[in-house]
């Protein structure tokens, strides 16, 4: 632990472990080298598909590498031998569930960001792998787990590169909407009272919008779509963080926000407290836009349209997530680890 009354070093390296579809915590033989080629080839593979070549994970862990390494920090990535030589120094775990059977080292850890286990399974991970700090994007995915892992849990959003997403609220726009379409559960439901009726009013309003559906577009096709766009619809049930609404907002673009407060996942439902609140932005302010809930749709839009000039979404962003935000916040729940 570090000494009363001053304030921890930052670290110059930092040991970091991912375990994913795109890259693989591999401790056998030439492991790092074999996980290159297979994540080449994946990549490949699925920009041919037309398919995003990252899971949210990635991206979020990306965005970590690079705001630490920004920060001055080296990043060693799946560096077993790194950790085992220095067994008291703190590592960093990220990414999918697998990575907790695949990353067994006596180095006191942090967790994050990735996907926790589910509670009844959490104390024997954090045994197992040494975990001293849980993490979780936002506060309100936190309370999920705080009835078992205590204050090991700790809300900690992923930074974004402001560079690499610029301002883009002085391009030419030909797209009033963009309607970013992120329905998970009960589709065809949410289609007929809650998609549905927000095309129609654009429609009878007369304003052009363009639709991309999670999970079907590439990166690039955001972008370029988020240039055009002069705001965005984001339908989404909720969010842990929600990167492709913080993007937009980044690249000066207003969010009109459908935010119900309820979770609606069958597996976050089954272990989640009772009442819990939840939210598809919990990361927004009045300068980013407009929350509204399905009855209000119409006249909420009204509204967010009457004042989408006037909105100050990258503001926010540059203030309070940008990658400089994001590693102090990381930095300073690594340092307490030792």
């Amino acid at each position: 632990m570090s000494t009363p009354g001053k304030a921890p070093k930052t670290p110059k390296t930092i040991a970091l472990f991912y375990d994913g579809y795109e890259t693989q915590a591999n401790d056998a033989p030439f492991g790092r080298t074999r996980s290159h080629i297979r994540s080449t080839l994946r990549q490949a593979y699925r920009r041919a598909k037309n398919l995003q070549p990252y899971t949210g994970f990635y991206t979020a862990f990306l965005n970590l590498k690079r705001s630490l390494e920004a920060s001055g920090v080296t990043i060693r990535l799946n560096d077993f031998s790194y950790a085992r030589a220095n067994p008291t120094m703190p590592v960093g775990l990220t990414g999918f569930r697998t990575v907790y059977d695949k990353v067994r080292l006596p180095n006191p850890a942090m967790f994050g960001p990735g996907e926790v286990p589910d509670p009844d399974d959490a104390l024997r991970v954090v045994k197992n792998c040494n975990l001293k700090i849980v993490t979780q994007p936002s506060e309100w995915y936190c309370q999920i787990w705080r009835p078992v892992l205590g204050n090991r849990v700790k809300p900690m959003f992923v930074g974004l590169d402001t560079e690499n997403w610029p301002d883009l609220s002085g391009q030419d726009k030909d797209i009033d909407v963009l309607i970013y379409d992120k329905i998970r559960w009960h589709y065809d439901d949410r289609k007929d009272d809650l998609l549905d009726p927000l095309i129609a009013h654009l429609e009878a309003r007369g304003l052009s919008y363009h639709i991309l559906r999670y999970g079907f577009h590439h990166l690039g096709q955001f972008r370029g779509a988020l240039a055009r766009a002069r705001s965005m619809a984001f339908l989404c049930e909720h969010e842990t963080q929600g990167l492709a609404y913080q993007e937009a907002m980044c690249s000066g673009v207003p969010i009109f926000a459908w935010d119900e407060g309820h979770l609606v996942g069958p597996h976050d439902l089954s272990i989640a407290p009772p009442g819990l609140e939840v939210s598809s932005v919990p990361y927004f302010d009045e300068r980013c836009g407009i929350r509204f809930k399905q009855p209000e749709l119409v006249e909420a839009f009204d509204l967010f349209w009457e004042n989408h000039a006037g909105y100050a979404p990258r503001d926010y962003v540059c203030e309070n997530l940008s990658l400089a935000a994001g590693a102090k916040r990381y930095l300073e729940l690594f340092q307490t680890l030792g």
